[in-house]
C-alpha cells in the first residue's frame, strides 16, 4: 500500500526555513508500531498522520521516539496540505480530532 508523505516548513514562505513537519495522508488507520516506524524514518521533530473521519480528520502526531498530545506546527502543516492539494475547499474549516480535543484551522489569503 502506497503512502503519501509531504514535508512542510511551517511559519515561513521560504524553503528550508521555519519549522519542518511531515504530513502523512492515510486512507485507513494503521497500528501504532507502523506510525512510530514512519515517524522514526522521517526523523523530523513531528510527523502528522491524517485519516478522514466524519466531517474532518483524525490527527495524530509522532516524534521519532513517541506520540505527543499536541503539536501546533504539524497541525498548521496538515491544514496547509489539505488546502494546497485541494483536498478541502478554501472556504471550509479544517477540523482535526486529536488527543487534545477538536482543533480547527481556516484558510486566509496572504495580504502581504
Amino acid at each position: 500500500m502506497g503512502v503519501t508523505i509531504y514535508q512542510v516548513d511551517a511559519f515561513t514562505d521560504k524553503p528550508y526555513k521555519g519549522n519542518p513537519a511531515a504530513v502523512c495522508l492515510l486512507e485507513e488507520i494503521r497500528d501504532d508500531e507502523w506510525l512510530q516506524a514512519v515517524a522514526n524514518e522521517n526523523n523530523l521533530s513531528e510527523t502528522a498522520f491524517l485519516i478522514p473521519e466524519n466531517d474532518g480528520y483524525k490527527l495524530r502526531w509522532f516524534t521519532p521516539k513517541n506520540e505527543v498530545k499536541l503539536c501546533g506546527h504539524a497541525t498548521l502543516a496538515s491544514a496547509h496540505i489539505l488546502y494546497t492539494e485541494k483536498l478541502l475547499p478554501l472556504n471550509r474549516q479544517a477540523r482535526f480530532f486529536t488527543l487534545s480535543g477538536l482543533l480547527t484551522a481556516s484558510y486566509q489569503e496572504d495580504t502581504g
